[in-house]
């Protein structure tokens, strides 16, 4: 964003240099239709385009790479299961494949939480008799912290979780049962 904003800043500076050099150059029609109505518009445009394009590569798609994780928060846990390790669970800590989307269903048993892993995701809430899903993805094996960060009663604060993300060797021992 900051970037953007210094080269938006640094365009409309260039214009009214330009316009101030040049005298009786401009005219209001000029400054209405190209500064006030086409700047705006391709600005607009490109930041749609941008949007669109991140957007779609978010977007959860199925597939023999994709991970499914469930995670079901109540107060004050979480709890994660694993479609590639039937009626195994884990409590406050999700172990996910580094390097390969992973889609969490997220969802609750009481009230509305809200799963939020900041170095991999956005946050996504956990709505009673809803499922949301959102992609998210470790680039690297370690470990990354948690939380639910919607207010949802006293105790709220400490309601985290650990994602621990595995390479591929870890992954298979997780999967086998090695790994807790």
């Amino acid at each position: 964003m900051l970037a953007g904003a210094t080269l938006i800043f640094a365009f409309v500076m260039v214009l009214l240099t330009l316009a101030f050099r040049r005298q009786g150059a401009a005219t209001p029609r000029t400054w209405i239709v190209g500064l006030g109505l086409a700047f705006p518009m391709s600005v607009l445009a490109a930041l749609l385009a941008y949007g669109l394009i991140v957007g779609e590569v978010l977007l959860p798609r199925q597939g023999p790479e994709v991970v499914t994780v469930r995670a079901e928060a109540r107060q004050w846990s979480w709890e994660f299961g694993y479609a590639d390790r039937p009626g195994e669970t884990t409590r406050e800590i999700l172990h996910i494949p580094a390097g390969r989307p992973v889609d969490v269903e997220i969802t609750t048993r009481d009230v509305i939480h809200s799963f939020w892993v900041p170095r991999l995701a956005g946050k996504l809430d956990a709505i009673p008799g809803h499922v949301n899903v959102l992609r998210i993805e470790a680039d690297a094996p370690g470990e990354y912290g948690g939380i639910s960060s919607e207010y949802s009663g006293p105790g709220y604060r400490a309601h985290g979780f650990l994602v621990i993300a595995h390479d591929a060797e870890g992954w298979a021992a997780f999967l086998a049962g090695d790994l807790e």
